[in-house]
């Protein structure tokens, strides 16, 4: 039997493809997905709070 993904109040995360597209952790996507099944954005190419672009720290 076949199941869909489970429904979720929170939106996935809205990767920047620019950065993705040469990315070998996510393969281009810009997300990833945990061992909780959870997507999060790629530590390796998306810059998080406080982070410029690429992941590197903001100074």
């Amino acid at each position: 039997m076949a199941h869909g993904a489970h429904r979720s109040p929170l939106l996935p995360p809205r990767p920047d493809p620019a950065l993705a597209r040469d990315c070998d952790q996510c393969l281009g996507w810009g997300t990833v997905v945990t061992r909780d099944g959870k997507h999060e954005l790629c530590q390796a190419c998306q810059p998080g709070p406080g982070q410029g672009k690429g992941g590197a720290a903001r100074s």
